[in-house]
């Protein structure tokens, strides 16, 4: 036999060697451990109770509507803010009443005949909601509300004051007899920032 064979012959049995070894039972200590981690997330769900603030027949100019609501957190998530959009609908398009409704926020249950801000329902139609929140957040949200650092906790609630007036500007305003507008106020709520948990 030829040393190529023979060497070819060694390698060949030394590999079956590895293999049965490979094989075989190894004989070393060991240990297993298995963990389990859950996330589970929370919730954001904000109510308005009642979800119809107002609904009123028979105005004039000079009437005033004084109500309140409540936004309660029915969720499990603190509520840092709340955005306010305003939308409506028209009967007759070509007279706005919503530029001879204005809205009084009010903030101290003890005087409601403060406003902390005013402005017509026209005028909020037109504001974004974060604009709106920049015009009066700090006042009515915040202040008022003492949302603070910890926003509208989780299963708590806030009674909110609003007065509704039909301006009477002094001038005719016959063109609004028999009209009526339908309001729509959305309320956005978000979350407060994330922290370490």
């Amino acid at each position: 036999m030829s040393l190529k064979k023979k060497l070819g012959l060694g390698v060949a049995s030394a590999a079956l060697g590895l293999s049965l070894v490979g094989g075989g039972t190894y004989a070393y200590f060991s240990d297993t451990e298995v963990t389990n981690s859950t996330f589970a997330t929370g919730t954001l769900n904000l109510v308005a109770n009642p979800t119809t603030i107002i609904n009123i027949s028979n105005l004039k100019p000079g009437d005033t509507m004084l109500r309140s609501f409540k936004l309660e957190n029915q969720g499990t998530l603190n509520i840092k803010n709340v955005l306010l959009n305003t939308n409506y609908t028209l009967s007759d398009p070509g007279n706005d009443l919503g530029e001879h409704i204005r809205v009084n926020f009010l903030v101290n249950n003890d005087k409601l005949d403060a406003p902390i801000y005013s402005t017509t329902l026209s005028a909020l139609k037109k504001m974004s909601p974060e604009a709106v929140e920049n015009t009066f957040d700090y006042n009515f949200w915040s202040e008022y509300k003492n949302f603070g650092t910890n926003g509208l906790v989780a299963g708590s609630s806030d009674t909110m004051w609003v007065e509704f007036e039909f301006v009477d500007n002094g001038k005719d305003q016959n063109q609004l007899q028999g009209d009526s507008l339908n309001l729509e106020w959305k309320f956005t709520a978000n979350q407060t920032k994330g922290e370490k948990k």
